[in-house]
This record gives C-alpha cells, sequence and structure tokens, in this order.
C-alpha cells in the first residue's frame, strides 16, 4: 500500500478493505454441481456466482437494489481541441442526467437503480436540485502545462467518491455501479493508464466522442506531452491522479475502495471506469477481487487497462459512451447468477438421478 501520511482517513479506510472470502467461493462451488444441470454448463454465469459469494462473503449472495452514481467534473486540456465538443457539454449534460432524459437514466431505470448524479468539478453552472454538490473546484488545470490538482484536491476526489458510495450503501443498495461525464476526460485518463500501465500513449487513445483522424493525431501528440512534462511515478497512484487525471476519475476509484470495504460487489464501466479501477488497486490490490468487468469498450486504451487488470469483461457490444451504461447493462447477469443459486432445484429437491457415469 503507498504511503498516505496526507490522507489518514483514507489511509484507515484501505486498511479496512480485505481479501475476498475463498472458502465462500469454494462452498458456492460445490453447490452449483448439485444444481439440475451438468456440471459447469451455465459457463461464465457459474464463475460469476462464485465471484459473487467470495465478494459478499455468503452462498446465497444478492445484489439489489442496485446504484449507480455518475460523478461529472470538467478537465482543463479541453481547450487543446482533443474532443469533438466544447466544455460546455458537460454542465448541460449534466442537466440531461437531472431531467431524466440520457442513456444511463433509461437504462437505470430498466434495473431499479438508485440513481445519483454528483458534480465534483464541472466548470460551468449546475442549478439542478436533483445534482449533488460536491465541487472540489470548477474542472481541472490544463495537464499540458501544469498538473492537473494539487495532491489535496486529489485526496478530496477520493473522499467525494467514498461518500457517495457510502451514502448508497446505507441506503440499503447492494451493488455498486459508477459513470462518469467530462469532456475530454479520455484524454486525462490515457495520460493516467501511459504511466500506470508504462504503454505509449498512441496505443491507447481513441476518438472519444467521434474525433476526426486529424484531430485523433492531435490529441495523441497532446497526451505524450503532457506525460512527458508530468513525468509521473506509476509507484505513486496518488501522484499520477493528482498530474493526469480528473476529478470524477478520482471519485470513481474512491466509490470502489468504499465498495470493497463493504464487501460489495462493484461493476466497471468502460475506458475511463477502468483507469479509475487500476488506480483504485494501486492503492489498495485487494479491491481487485471486488471488481465485476461489465463490457468491453471499443476505446483501444480500455484493451490496456483491462490486461493490466487481469479482467475479462462479461459483455461487449461495441460501446464507448460511459455514464456507466455498460455497466447497468451488465446488471442483470449479476442477478441471474444470484437468482440460479437461489431458485434452482437440486438434482435431490427435484428426484432427479444423479449417477453420473
Amino acid at each position: 500500500m503507498p504511503p498516505l501520511s496526507e490522507a489518514p482517513e483514507l489511509k484507515a479506510l484501505l486498511e479496512r478493505i480485505g481479501p475476498v472470502d475463498r472458502q465462500a467461493g469454494d462452498a458456492t462451488r460445490a453447490y452449483l454441481d448439485t444444481l439440475t444441470k451438468p456440471p459447469g454448463s451455465l459457463g461464465r454465469l457459474e464463475a460469476l456466482a462464485v465471484q459473487l459469494s467470495e465478494i459478499t462473503g455468503q452462498t446465497q449472495p444478492g445484489v439489489g437494489p442496485p446504484a449507480v452514481i455518475v460523478f461529472a467534473a470538467d478537465h482543463g486540456v479541453a481547450a487543446e481541441g482533443v474532443s469533438a465538443f466544447g466544455q460546455e457539454v458537460t454542465a448541460q449534460m449534466v442537466a440531461n442526467f437531472a431531467a431524466g432524459g440520457a442513456a444511463i437514466n433509461v437504462f437505470a431505470r430498466r434495473i431499479g437503480a438508485r440513481l445519483e448524479i454528483v458534480d465534483v468539478g464541472v466548470a460551468g453552472e449546475i442549478q439542478a436540485s436533483e445534482v449533488t454538490h460536491a465541487r472540489i473546484r470548477r474542472g481541472t488545470d490544463n495537464i499540458l502545462y501544469a498538473p492537473a490538482m494539487s495532491r489535496q484536491d486529489a485526496v478530496a476526489s477520493l473522499n467525494a467518491g467514498v461518500h457517495s458510495a457510502q451514502q448508497a450503501l446505507a441506503a440499503g443498495c447492494r451493488c455498486l455501479m459508477v459513470g462518469e461525464m467530462g469532456i475530454a476526460n479520455t484524454t486525462a485518463a490515457s495520460a493516467m493508464l501511459s504511466i500506470l500501465a508504462g504503454s505509449p500513449a498512441a496505443g491507447l487513445v481513441g476518438n472519444g466522442t467521434g474525433i476526426s483522424s486529424i484531430a485523433l493525431a492531435h490529441k495523441v501528440g497532446i497526451v505524450e506531452r503532457a506525460v512527458a512534462a508530468r513525468r509521473g511515478d506509476a509507484h505513486d497512484p496518488l501522484g499520477v491522479l493528482a498530474d493526469l487525471g480528473g476529478f470524477e476519475v478520482g471519485a470513481m476509484a474512491g466509490a470502489y475502495l468504499a465498495g470493497a470495504a463493504k464487501g460489495v460487489p462493484c461493476i466497471v464501466d468502460g475506458f475511463i471506469a477502468t483507469v479509475a479501477a487500476l488506480l483504485a488497486c494501486e492503492l489498495c490490490p485487494a479491491v481487485r477481487g471486488y471488481l465485476v468487468f461489465g463490457h468491453r469498450s471499443e476505446e483501444p486504451g480500455h484493451g490496456v487497462a483491462l490486461k493490466a487488470l487481469d479482467a475479462e469483461p462479461l459483455l461487449s457490444l461495441g460501446m464507448r459512451l460511459g455514464e456507466g451504461t455498460g455497466a447497468t447493462l451488465a446488471y442483470p447477469l449479476l442477478d441471474a447468477a444470484c437468482a440460479m443459486l437461489g431458485q434452482m432445484a437440486t438434482f435431490g429437491d427435484a428426484g432427479i438421478d444423479d449417477d453420473r457415469r
């Protein structure tokens, strides 16, 4: 665990995160073979059921009701023209979330999720009462010329995520999904990943909001210059967040930490969410056992981030929206895995001969 002398509360939280319960997983694995099906015939759903037992410590786990938390923040590097949209779109999309009109609203409603929208650093004005105001400041600095934020602000972003997640868990939620909104955040995430995974920027940077090939080459150059200017240290994850990240990335990582500390599954969304997950795991490696990876993003850097975490997502739908949408689409698979354990008959219950040859 890296030293966190400037963040005693966060350090105390990390110390409460222990390994997942392998004994519960073993018990579930054995129980699965008593159900009315050939052993292993439900494939990855069985592995998912075992993982959920390990996370919760229960052989009959449950994941409902779920929570979705969307963190929003702006990025100073947007001034470099790395996005197809202007920075004002962040505040406009937050207003759309508040009005219930975005994809994440639709998908969250479909699964009956508790949805919270949290402003941790939007540059524009947010008036909607439906938005939680936890703004650290109005966007990060331009990482091409300065660190994104101070280390104190990096700690504040992590703590904002911890607080939101703890509120959802206190409300009775048993599964966490986090999403993000922030123009230019794929640029910041790519820069962070370049340091954390030790990978060249050219293999990480994607089209984000749909930029042209010329703009993509420009974006790669911006990430390369920012990484070179900041000279980040992969062994100092808090420093990487402060140098190159975003307030919403830190908040997402904080939410994963809080979920792991409470022993609840956290479904990881796409590229930016996975970079946040990698950050959380660098802060506390035990967090990895509590993460379920929802979907594979079309962003090229996502494959690198997944490899760094030895992760295989449940879905691959060609998506790259963010907001937590891929995680919400994966949630029914977790619910199904729990239902399989809780509702399927055993061979003995059904009076079926289990004398396998």
